[in-house]
C-alpha cells in the first residue's frame, strides 16, 4: 500500500481566497529560552486544503463537528478532467467516462492539474468548474463528498455560489485545494480527509491522504 499525501503545507505566504488574511505562525516559546517549542496559529477556517460542510453556505446546515469520523473516509476515484479548457467546464461526460466506478465511489476527486499553479497568480482564476449537468450527475449518486485541486467548485468572485448551494444543500462535503491527484492512478482507493474538530465549524483544514493499493 502506498500512502499519498494530498495536502498542501500551511505557510504564511500560501495562496488564500481573495479577501482572506494569510495564516500567521508566531512562535510563543523556543527551545533555548523556554525548554520547549510552541507556535500560535492564526488562520481562517477555509485555509489551504480544507473541507466545507453544509453550514458554510446554509444557515441551517450541518457543521463539521456534527459528522462522525467515518463520514470523512471512504472509497475514492480520481476523475481526470485535465482536458477541460481554461475557463471551461467539467461535464457529465467526464464523470460518466468512469462508469460504475464513479457511480459507486464515496468520493469523487476532480483532477484539473491546477495544483501545478499553486503559489502563482494563475491559481486564482480560470480553473474549470462543474457544469450544471455534472452537478446533476453527481446528485444522482450517493456520494459522501467531492474533492478539487482548485480553490472552489465555483469561480473565484462568484457571489451566488450555485455549485456550493446545490452540492452542500444535498448534504455532501466539499474538499478544496487538494494536490497530488496525479499520483493516485485510475482505480478506486481508500481516501481519508479528517478535518480539525472545532465546535460549530463552518469549515476546517484537513490532512487528506490516498491509500493506493487497498
Amino acid at each position: 500500500m502506498d500512502v499519498i499525501d494530498l495536502t498542501h503545507v500551511i505557510t504564511e505566504d500560501m495562496p488564500v481566497y481573495p479577501g482572506s488574511e494569510p495564516p500567521s505562525l508566531r512562535p510563543v516559546a523556543l527551545h533555548g529560552a523556554d525548554g520547549y517549542r510552541e507556535t500560535r496559529l492564526s488562520l481562517h477556517s477555509h485555509t489551504g486544503t480544507h473541507i466545507d460542510p453544509p453550514a458554510h453556505i446554509l444557515a441551517d446546515g450541518a457543521t463539521l463537528d456534527r459528522f462522525p469520523a467515518d463520514r470523512f473516509i471512504g472509497r475514492a476515484l480520481v476523475i481526470d478532467c485535465r482536458g477541460a479548457r481554461e475557463g471551461g467546464e467539467i461535464t457529465r461526460a467526464h464523470i460518466e467516462a468512469y462508469g460504475d466506478r464513479a457511480h459507486s465511489a464515496d468520493f469523487l476527486l476532480f483532477w484539473t492539474g491546477w495544483d501545478a499553479l499553486w503559489g502563482t497568480p494563475g491559481y486564482y482564476a480560470g480553473y474549470p468548474c462543474l457544469s450544471a449537468d455534472a452537478v446533476d450527475c453527481i446528485l444522482e449518486g450517493k456520494h459522501k463528498g467531492l474533492g478539487f485541486d482548485v480553490m472552489s467548485p465555483d469561480p473565484v468572485g462568484s457571489t451566488e455560489l450555485p455549485r456550493h448551494k446545490r452540492l452542500l444543500g444535498a448534504g455532501l462535503i466539499l474538499i478544496e485545494n487538494l494536490c497530488g491527484l496525479a499520483l493516485c492512478g485510475r482505480e478506486p482507493f481508500l481516501f481519508a480527509g479528517l478535518p480539525l474538530r472545532v465546535l460549530a465549524s463552518d469549515g476546517a483544514p484537513a490532512r487528506c491522504v490516498a491509500m493506493v493499493g487497498t
